[in-house]
């Protein structure tokens, strides 16, 4: 991997893989991903500590997001995946409606609202998400939902392993940040 794909990529891509869910089914992996995705909120909290307006304002890479619209961003996320886990759990295959984050990280609550406020619905939302997730049963792990920009059916268990790389991947982006500058 070349310099800037280390700066994108901080703990790699997404595998295949885990995108299609042709990871099968296992106790112990689902747990681990619950855990990623329960204790993301706390972490990210810590990795912004004693952070300035200024350094919230540096990007993680060149062309990047800010410190600031990473945090914004996970909560506008993982909103998106919390529905996106309700609906194919309560609807037979529905089809998903993408949104355009790279429009989202711009729009000027993601500017201007203090990012405690993001960093405080991320644990609330994750405490409800984890909850849901943590009494599915194992079929429900095979429910579907379309995803009409990858035309793809993707089960819920692809999801699981997608959020947890997520959260992981830009929570990197930070302490990579926080560790080239010094901070």
């Amino acid at each position: 991997m070349n310099n800037e794909e280390l700066l994108r990529y901080p703990i790699g891509k997404l595998t295949h893989q885990q995108f299609t869910g042709k990871e099968p089914y296992d106790e112990k992996i689902k747990e681990f991903h619950l855990r990623d995705i329960g204790n993301l909120p706390l972490l990210l909290e810590y990795s912004v500590q004693n952070l300035d307006a200024g350094q919230l304002e540096i990007p993680y890479r060149p062309g990047g997001w800010t410190i600031q619209q990473v945090i914004h961003h996970m909560p506008d996320s993982h909103m998106n995946a919390y529905m996106r886990f309700k609906l194919a759990l309560t609807e037979e295959m529905p089809t998903i409606k993408p949104y355009e984050e790279g429009a989202w990280a711009n729009l000027s609550d993601t500017k201007n609202v203090p990012i405690n406020v993001s960093l405080t619905l991320l644990h609330a939302l994750h405490t409800r998400w984890v909850e849901l997730m943590g009494n599915m049963m194992e079929d429900d792990w095979q429910k579907k939902l379309i995803h009409p920009q990858h035309n793809k059916e993707i089960t819920l268990w692809s999801m699981l392993a997608t959020y947890s790389w997520h959260g992981k991947h830009h929570l990197a982006h930070i302490t990579s940040l926080r560790d080239r500058m010094g901070w």
